[in-house]
């Protein structure tokens, strides 16, 4: 592990898994076959990289598994900094993602998720912009199903992740952990994540008519055009 050096200023990490039939957006499956899950989970991570490009004077990461995704990370993310994600679980590679960044010097280091193709770049510049603040410890970007979209902090606090993750009580769990520690957490506004049929249907109802407030995700609205017409009679 590198040792700790001056500040080496904002880092923001999309947390990833190799896009894999049977292993990723399982909770897709169906409507979609496996393949088409794991396709569309690969655009989803290549419009979270578009975001992330919208988030200035921050560099850019990508936390991957397994250990051997990194040749697909690296040809998926050109430009982006490369973490292998370590631990048994979600919370445990968290932790050690934050540990790490932490030790090679960054000031502040937000972790966000892959499941949120349409989140309004402006949400991940808040995670900084609330850090920025002397008071606050944490912020923290809920998902309306209970999750978070985006973690981040300017100190390890790595007991905010010993908590039951993929519940509907995660962001819930980390702010009662943090006010257990007298940490001042600042709530950011709340995103949709696409992880069932029901938000599957809502993403590309927003995507066809135009409605949505958030990102434009072209490559998952292409993706899912073609899906379309192919089921089209």
């Amino acid at each position: 592990m590198p040792g700790r050096s001056k500040d080496r200023g904002r880092l923001l990490v999309l947390m990833a898994k190799q896009p894999t039939p049977d292993r990723t957006k399982t909770r897709l499956v169906p409507p979609l076959s496996p393949e088409s899950a794991a396709a569309l989970y690969r655009c989803f991570l290549i419009d979270k990289l578009g975001q992330m490009r919208h988030v200035e004077r921050a560099r850019w990461a990508v936390a991957y598994a397994p250990t051997s995704a990194r040749g697909v990370f690296a040809a998926l993310a050109p430009g982006f900094g490369l973490i292998e994600q370590t631990g048994p679980d979600l919370a445990a590679r968290l932790r050690n993602v934050f540990s790490w960044a932490f030790e090679a010097g960054y000031g502040q280091v937000a972790a966000i998720d892959g499941d949120t193709p349409t989140l309004p770049p402006v949400y991940l510049r808040a995670i900084f912009a609330a850090l920025d603040d002397p008071g606050v410890d944490v912020a923290l970007g809920p998902t309306e199903d209970g999750g978070y979209y985006g973690i981040g902090m300017k100190r390890p606090h790595p007991y905010l992740f010993d908590v039951a993750m993929s519940t509907p009580h995660v962001t819930r769990d980390t702010l009662a952990r943090a006010d257990g520690a007298g940490l001042c957490a600042r709530l950011l506004p709340s995103w949709y994540d696409v992880d069932r049929p029901e938000d599957l249907d809502r993403l590309a109802a927003e995507l066809i008519d135009g409605a949505g407030a958030g990102f434009r995700p072209t490559i998952t609205g292409r993706f899912l055009a073609r899906l379309e017409a192919r089921s089209s009679p």
